[in-house]
């Protein structure tokens, strides 16, 4: 989608099947299941997406999906069909080292797993060697040291070596990473959770991370029980859907699949998602 000098890819690295009671959270499965169909292991596929801004010169890549790193028994235990990234930049004419930024929403396996690659000799280092990786004081606290709850999201060698060879930024709450495109910090899903807006003649629109991952999300009872702290979630959706709503915002969804975006509009009194191509 291109609005002048700023235009926006949604990519996608692939997709990844989850169990569908904890994806819907407290949304019972008669609820959900006319949603979405589950698998024989009541598993549900989630797409991997991740967003691409070019504004002048400058482009900047919001995740990396789960990446290449992991052998393929642990991809099929986590029922990964990934490692697509690459290809889509390809697409776009754009290769690893032409990417400035990368804005980590947080560092679950399935958002930077692709931050970094292993060498041929063994040695993981950035994927994105020109970028400078953007993630939360509290993001990056807690990946050093995960609960029992949290600890299998995460996979050291995402993002250790980013701190190692200098390439990571660490911030703290909201950030502009060019003129009207910014970092807004939801928390929610986890500590330091962050999602990026971004405005330009007019259109806004507002890459959601894991703060409503798809459009069956939009609900806000509909939060996933892998939410650290749903009633922060709860809170943070309320008024970025209410302000989507009012805006125009197009919304982008981290594991969207067949709907990856859509605008919100209000039909018979209810709120619903009109779907765009992205």
């Amino acid at each position: 989608m291109r609005m002048k000098d700023l235009e926006i890819y949604l990519l996608n690295d692939g997709a990844v099947k989850v169990d569908g009671g904890s994806t819907f959270g407290n949304v019972p499965r008669e609820a959900w299941e006319t949603m979405v169909k589950p698998d024989r292991r009541h598993r549900v596929r989630l797409g991997i997406n991740a967003l691409l801004i070019r504004t002048g010169d400058v482009n900047i890549l919001v995740d990396d999906g789960a990446g290449a790193k992991l052998d393929e028994e642990e991809r099929e235990n986590r029922g990964l069909n990934c490692n697509r990234l690459k290809k889509e930049l390809r697409e776009l004419d754009l290769s690893p080292r032409d990417i400035h930024y990368v804005v980590l929403t947080h560092l679950h396996y399935l958002h930077a797993g692709g931050s970094t690659r292993r060498t041929r000799n063994g040695d993981v280092v950035a994927t994105f060697p020109q970028a400078r990786y953007l993630v939360q004081r509290n993001a990056w606290e807690d990946a050093l040291s995960p609960n029992e709850l949290g600890k299998r999201s995460f996979n050291s060698e995402d993002f250790m070596p980013l701190e190692k060879s200098g390439h990571l930024e660490l911030i703290d709450g909201d950030y502009e990473i060019r003129p009207g495109v910014n970092i807004k910090v939801t928390d929610g899903h986890c500590r330091g959770h962050q999602v990026v807006v971004a405005e330009h003649l007019g259109n806004r629109f507002i890459y959601l991370g894991d703060l409503v991952p798809t459009a069956y999300h939009l609900g806000l009872p509909t939060i996933s029980s892998q939410d650290q702290f749903p009633e922060d979630t709860l809170e943070q959706k309320r008024k970025f859907l209410t302000n989507a709503e009012r805006d125009g915002s197009l919304l982008l969804f981290a594991h969207g699949t067949d709907t990856r975006g859509g605008y919100l509009e209000r039909r018979h009194g209810k709120l619903a998602l009109t779907p765009v191509a992205v």
